[in-house]
């Protein structure tokens, strides 16, 4: 929000309701019955569905995003924020209370909004507004009224910095280079919450924590850069887990600025990369030949930072692209998808001729979304956008490799065989022949939805790319096995499958975790970070209690790693076995680990629990080993509805060992219910693929 500039100065916590858990992770309360996403190819992409109301974004995920791949969709602010009669769309960045009846709709259109997406396999990430409330007094959307920007009904005057933490005159922010005005005073007038009181931060938290309770899987924080990053490990630390287990996903809006820096942030959550969609405003509207040292041009690192194209702030301030660049958007949207970085966004929204433009609405309530009206740019449901986002989710974390530049306007680059991709930036058709990577046979192009078709010989093939557009194709057949983790992301111009000095290793670490903890892997070598827990690569938690990622380490080389947790503070916990060791070759390799077990004295056991459950609950399993949560329900692993009434989930375990367990069912609420009888027990042998046949008593 902090790079909008209005005219003027201008500019607790709510019940659970039942909502479905999350399609993405194998976990729902009852089997979807509305489209699926495909969940065999990685789904990361987000769509941004900037200030849609919620029933257009639950018809969204159900028509467009889940059967596109589409991997979350990220919403406008839940809460009731200011109202007035010119209805501007930064009212919604002025919050008037933490009630989730808003401009968008009521709290339950909010909780159903959620449980469709789920159901269609699309996480639902939301904007948090937690640095400040309303500048402005009067009526919010749900009724509420404030006297005073000081007196709302979480907060009273006490809870927000005042003249003894900011040194100006007036409590505004003056000086944007000094970082106790940047985060202690008030941004455009907006009172600034005391986020150093730990009344504050559970009063936020809570707030947070009343979305997790309704499905929420994570949050994008406003102006992030003006609360500190202490403040918000210790507001993270107080959230709940998502209804599916693994903590809340959080990315940060850290506005460009010499303090503070977004590398100060990397410990709370990954980065919006304001970088990147500048270089792609100056690329695509001038040199497109200079994308080649793209990876190297100042970008934030791919694993702390989420790139777009453009965002609400950016679009109307003319820092970035917009709608109104017509095909030239559209395409470094294209390249966004195609090139191998962070995790990428697709933005739409409405037109609008002046910046200050609420989105069609009535008396300030945001109407349905309508794409054919010409009243909003959708672009996440273009025929080539929908075919980039399946062309992304197959190729994966192959590396770019065989990149050529044929002219200032025209280039075109591979994924180590996985997918091809060339695009045009001039005004006529241009015709080239590429070297793909790509096995031999014939293609369909998903930039037109596969009308076209594209014949790779000899590896080559010829190219006609029409003015302002491009052309895409992958091997539906192809698995990824060199160069699969690369960090990075162009080749600097040069040529090469990326074959030569790499392979790809993945990590899988079965370990439960609390809420705000994560798990990373460190290792000996510097792309494990030397043993230095603050290089550690970060491990995704989709398939939690599975923590997985994938990392590009030298071929035929020994090396040691092991496993940490962070906590949302920073602190490190390190595993207790010795050190791990793994030796590379030339093909890709999967080390598959247990927290705290050694692999040799591991074994797995499938609890499968029949189970009828009501919507919004899911069923757990907890037991007395850590691997099961160590009899804490916080920590019990989530189990599967995907053969439901069957509720099931593959543990690792110790050989030979005896253990207690029982099953559980969590509701929408974080409410917890045991299963009766004594407790349930189990030993595992020398051997492997134990499974266990229960059903809820």
């Amino acid at each position: 929000m902090t790079g909008y500039r209005p005219p003027d100065l201008v500019r607790r916590t709510a019940g659970a309701m039942a909502a479905g858990a999350l399609a993405l992770a194998g976990v729902v309360a009852l089997p979807a019955q509305s489209a699926q996403a495909d969940t065999t190819a990685k789904g990361d992409v987000i769509a941004n569905l900037w200030e849609w109301n919620w029933d257009s974004v639950a018809q969204e995920c159900t028509d467009v995003l889940g059967p596109a791949g589409y991997g979350a969709v990220q919403v406008a602010p839940p809460e009731e924020s200011l109202k007035q009669s010119d209805y501007y769309w930064w009212d919604v960045y002025q919050p008037y209370s933490y009630d989730l009846n808003s401009r968008f709709g009521s709290k339950a259109k909010f909780a159903a909004m959620i449980s469709t997406c789920h159901q269609a396999g699309v996480k639902v990430y939301t904007d948090a507004v937690i640095n400040h409330t309303a500048a402005q007094t009067g009526t919010g959307y749900n009724g509420t009224t404030l006297s005073t920007k000081y007196d709302t009904p979480e907060w009273d005057r006490s809870d927000y910095h005042d003249s003894s933490q900011c040194p100006t005159s007036d409590l505004t922010i003056q000086d944007y280079s000094n970082l106790t005005q940047v985060q202690n005073c008030e941004l455009l007038g907006m009172p600034d919450l005391k986020t150093g009181s730990d009344h504050v931060r559970t009063g936020i938290a809570d707030y947070l924590n009343s979305q997790l309770a309704l499905g929420v899987d994570g949050f994008r924080v406003d102006a992030a850069k003006h609360i500190p990053a202490t403040d918000l490990a210790a507001i993270e630390s107080k959230l709940t887990a998502t209804t599916a287990g693994p903590a809340p996903y959080v990315f940060q809006e850290i506005y460009p600025g010499s303090t503070p820096q977004p590398s100060d942030y990397y410990g709370t959550g990954d980065v919006l990369d304001f970088t990147y969609a500048s270089k792609m405003k100056s690329a695509f509207q001038g040199n497109i030949s200079d994308l080649a040292s793209l990876s190297s041009s100042g970008l934030l690192p791919a694993a702390n930072s989420v790139s777009f194209v453009t965002n609400h702030d950016t679009s109307r301030n003319g820092t970035d692209m917009s709608y109104k660049d017509g095909d030239t958007y559209k395409l470094a949207n294209l390249f966004q998808l195609a090139y191998k970085w962070s995790t990428p966004t697709v933005y739409a929204s409405w037109k609008w001729t002046q910046s200050d433009e609420a989105p069609p609405n009535s008396a300030g309530f945001v109407s349905d979304t309508d794409c054919s009206s010409g009243s909003w740019y959708c672009l996440d449901r273009d025929t080539a956008v929908v075919g980039m986002v399946a062309w992304h989710n197959h190729v994966d974390t192959a590396a770019v490799s065989d990149w050529q530049t044929k002219s200032s306007s025209v280039i075109g680059f591979g994924r180590s065989g996985a997918g091809f991709f060339a695009l045009n930036n001039g005004t006529s058709p241009a015709t080239y022949t590429f070297s793909t990577g790509m096995a031999d046979g014939t293609y369909s192009d998903v930039i037109d939805g596969g009308t076209t078709k594209v014949a790779v010989s000899g590896g080559s093939a010829s190219l006609t790319i029409p003015a302002k557009g491009a052309v895409a194709f992958y091997d539906s057949s192809y698995t990824c096995t060199v160069g699969c983790g690369d960090t990075g992301g162009g080749t600097g111009g040069g040529t090469g499958s990326g074959s030569g000095d790499t392979v790809s290793a993945t990590f899988d670490e079965y370990a439960s975790t609390s809420s705000g903890t994560n798990v990373y892997v460190v290792g000996s070598i510097p792309a494990l970070g030397g043993w230095d827990t603050s290089k550690a690569v970060k491990l995704s938690s989709t398939g939690y209690p599975v923590w997985s990622g994938e990392v590009s380490v030298p071929v035929n080389t020994s090396f040691e790693y092991k496993y940490i947790r962070k906590d949302a503070s920073g602190n490190v916990t390190w595993e207790s076995n010795a050190n791990r060791s793994a030796t590379t070759t030339t093909s890709a390799l999967t080390l598959d680990n247990s927290w705290n077990l050694a692999s040799a004295d591991a074994t797995d056991v499938t609890f499968n629990e029949t189970a009828t459950t009501t919507l919004g609950t899911n069923v757990y399993v907890v037991g007395s080993l850590p691997s099961l949560g160590s009899w804490n329900p916080t920590d019990a692993i989530p189990l599967s509805s995907a053969s439901y009434p069957v509720w099931s989930r593959l543990a690792i375990v110790h050989r030979s060992t005896s253990f207690a367990y029982k099953y559980v069912k969590k509701d929408a609420s974080g409410n917890v219910t045991w299963e009766s009888g004594t407790n349930r027990s189990y030993t595992t042998g020398g051997s492997s693929g134990y499974s266990t046949s229960d059903t809820w008593k």
